[in-house]
């Protein structure tokens, strides 16, 4: 892509920034306009940020535009951007800063969209493991294990220790809750334990055997809870 914008469109944007209904007008005026350079600054001055079709706009500078502007969920926004900015690397860069927040968000909720994503633009793996390692956690979501599960296999031989500890860093913590709560959460992996990864399974196997080790339970409980914890030990 050899063609270059300049932007001709400014004053006559800011102009009708002035009345009251701007983005309806705007949209009127410039989401289809004929002219690239129009299309392309009315994706950056969009109030409420770029319409969906302006992601999904068959020029790819402003389909770059709108993706860095839009605020539809990470998966909405790379199924509708420009297919060759996600195929060729002088393209990505573009929208790399917005990428890398995208997927900062996503590692830090439960992981589901993160893997749809995944699947749908495989090249953006890099970025998946990037924060997973480096990002900070922000948020009280937990990493779905199903989910996590997909992740791994995604990953595969790029599965270190700093990937491993960053996944692990995601994963639902046990070190505090009550017996109720471990026991149910122990159930639920337990059902699921056969679609987990081994590495899930380990983690929580050596966890809980950690937890165990520090409270004072009855006699019955804990041999309750210790034939649970066997059912995800890794032969």
């Amino acid at each position: 892509m050899a063609h270059q914008y300049t932007l001709t469109y400014k004053e006559e944007i800011e102009a009708l920034s002035e009345e009251d209904d701007f983005e309806k007008k705007g949209d009127e005026r410039y989401l289809y306009h004929d002219d690239v350079a129009a299309r392309l600054e009315w994706a950056f001055y969009r109030p409420s940020g770029s319409h969906p079709d302006q992601v999904s706009d068959p020029d790819e500078l402003v389909s770059i535009m709108a993706f860095n502007h839009s605020r539809l969920s990470p998966l909405k926004r790379y199924k509708r951007l420009h297919s060759n900015v996600i195929k060729q690397d002088n393209l990505r860069v573009k929208i790399r800063s917005r990428s890398r927040m995208l997927f900062r968000a996503m590692v830090d909720d439960d992981f589901n969209e993160l893997i749809e994503v995944l699947e749908y633009a495989p090249v953006f793996l890099p970025q998946a493991i990037d924060q997973m390692i480096n990002g900070r956690i922000w948020n009280s979501s937990y990493a779905d294990l199903k989910a996590a599960t997909s992740f791994i296999m995604i990953v595969d031989d790029a599965l270190d220790e700093k990937l491993a500890e960053g996944i692990r860093r995601r994963l639902q913590p046990i070190d505090n809750f009550s017996f109720e709560e471990a026991k149910a959460y122990l159930s639920q992996i337990v059902q699921q334990a056969d679609t987990l990864a081994p590495f899930l399974l380990g983690h929580y196997h050596d966890r809980y055997n950690k937890w165990i080790q520090r409270q004072s339970l009855h006699p019955l409980q804990r041999i309750a809870l210790e034939k649970e914890i066997d059912r995800i030990k890794i032969a």
